[in-house]
């Protein structure tokens, strides 16, 4: 198994069994009023993926389906910048694993991310989100929820995940 692999199997695995206490991080993030806006946008954007019905996979599928929702979670962390909290900041250092790990496909990937802070999903785009109060606890309270029904799929450190996570990813990926 190639070093990269080790790493990248030792971590996922620990981004799956940490994920809610990850959102919760960043939902602390987006509540937080006194954070400049271009700081919770991209952590709003990310929060509302989690909603998305259509993500790049499929939450129900077996050890990998989570891991999008972490991925996304980090790179849009990085996206908040040094304005962001220690929390945050934690998150975002993971980003250049994810880097590493999508090689060629990653300059998609950060697209996409960065695409979702101009998305809506579930009626709530992300301007309203961080911009109107109750659009903003509707939400938090929906990853709330989201969080503390969410368990920990079975992830085996087995390189067979890693290829099935690039494969999903370089053909959902747009552009």
């Amino acid at each position: 198994m190639s070093e990269l692999n080790s790493r990248c199997l030792d971590a996922f695995s620990l981004w799956l069994a940490n994920l809610a206490e990850d959102t919760r991080v960043i939902v602390d993030a987006v509540a937080d009023d006194s954070l400049p806006v271009e700081v919770r946008r991209p952590l709003a954007g990310a929060l509302n993926y989690l909603f998305k019905s259509l993500d790049l996979i499929d939450d129900g599928i077996e050890g990998i389906g989570y891991l999008d929702d972490a991925f996304v979670m980090r790179v849009a962390a990085a996206d908040a910048g040094e304005a962001a909290p220690e929390g945050i900041q934690k998150l975002a250092a993971d980003r250049g694993l994810i880097a590493e790990f999508l090689d060629d496909l990653e300059p998609k990937f950060a697209q996409f991310v960065l695409g979702l802070s101009q998305s809506s999903v579930r009626g709530r785009s992300v301007e309203q989100v961080v911009s109107d109060a109750m659009t903003r606890d509707e939400l938090l309270g929906d990853v709330r929820g989201w969080a503390s029904r969410y368990s920990q799929p079975a992830f085996t450190k087995d390189e067979k995940h890693l290829v099935k996570l690039r494969s999903f990813l370089q053909a959902k990926l747009p552009g």
